[in-house]
């Protein structure tokens, strides 16, 4: 396992920038997967990282020491080995966003989803979705829910980033997620109905028929879902609640969906 000790190490400088910067992530292709959850998670589902980075007082903790002995004998999709980078806790702390938690993590080559020619199956699309924490939480109440598509407009935050992944807890790895998406395109050639949630309808998901597979299209935190993109959906659907409350959250109201279809569907 290579030793890196200085801030100035041109490999380290590279690593902070994946920590850091969005703009960096989306220009290389590789993300950072912080914590010993996502990096078991990353290698159930995908296999061997291009990298694996450890904090110093982290090298001899079972659940590290177990990744790292995979590490040490795997081959990754280039066939050639897992580095494996030691780093003082000051440097590891400077890439990390956990506190509190076991120093592991991992440098991946960001998935590329799929986008199927003609939508069949289940699926999310999300229209300039802004926080990354509701991306997350929709990304594992989708997962948990057994759909397995996801579709994020270019205004949509940036699905691979640490925080994002952080609150998905492992559930990217069991979807497709497919960045940039022409979610108009994607509408017009769907093969299954296509709900828009809004506060400004009358049928509710419990009146929806959702014993079957539909694409759930959620939109920004404030605005809802863009005009025009509703104007494409089949239909519209909103949630009851008492009047005082002004919206749900996002992420709390997906979940409440998904889960209405997993109901219905039993």
């Amino acid at each position: 396992m290579k030793s890196i000790t200085s801030r100035d190490n041109p490999l380290y400088k590279e690593l902070k920038q994946l920590a850091t910067s969005s703009q960096a992530r989306r220009k290389s292709g590789r993300t950072l997967l912080d914590g010993v959850h996502l990096c078991e998670a990353y290698w159930q589902h995908l296999g061997a990282p291009h990298m694996c980075i450890v904090a110093e007082s982290s090298v001899q903790h079972h659940e590290v020491s177990s990744i790292l002995a995979l590490c040490a004998s795997a081959k990754s999709a280039e066939t050639t080995e897992v580095q494996c980078i030691c780093l003082p806790d000051a440097l590891y702390h400077a890439l990390s966003q956990v506190e509190h938690g076991v120093g592991i993590m991992f440098v991946v080559a960001t998935p590329q989803g799929m986008t199927p020619d003609v939508l069949q199956e289940s699926a999310v699309m999300l229209d300039n979705l802004q926080d990354p924490g509701n991306l997350g939480s929709i990304l594992r109440s989708a997962a948990a829910a057994g759909i397995g598509h996801v579709f994020c407009s270019p205004g949509t935050a940036f699905a691979w980033s640490p925080k994002v992944m952080r609150a998905g807890m492992g559930a990217h790895f069991l979807l497709n997620i497919v960045e940039n998406a022409d979610l108009h395109h994607l509408i017009s050639h769907a093969a299954i109905p296509v709900l828009a949630t809004s506060s400004h309808t009358t049928q509710t998901i419990y009146q929806a028929q959702l014993n079957r597979p539909v694409v759930w299209l959620f939109g920004h935190e404030g605005q809802g879902v863009a005009e025009d993109l509703m104007a494409l959906a089949t239909d519209s659907v909103t949630i009851p609640q008492r009047p005082e409350i002004e919206s749900l959250n996002v992420a709390a109201s997906a979940a409440i969906c998904f889960f209405e279809q997993v109901r219905q569907s039993l």
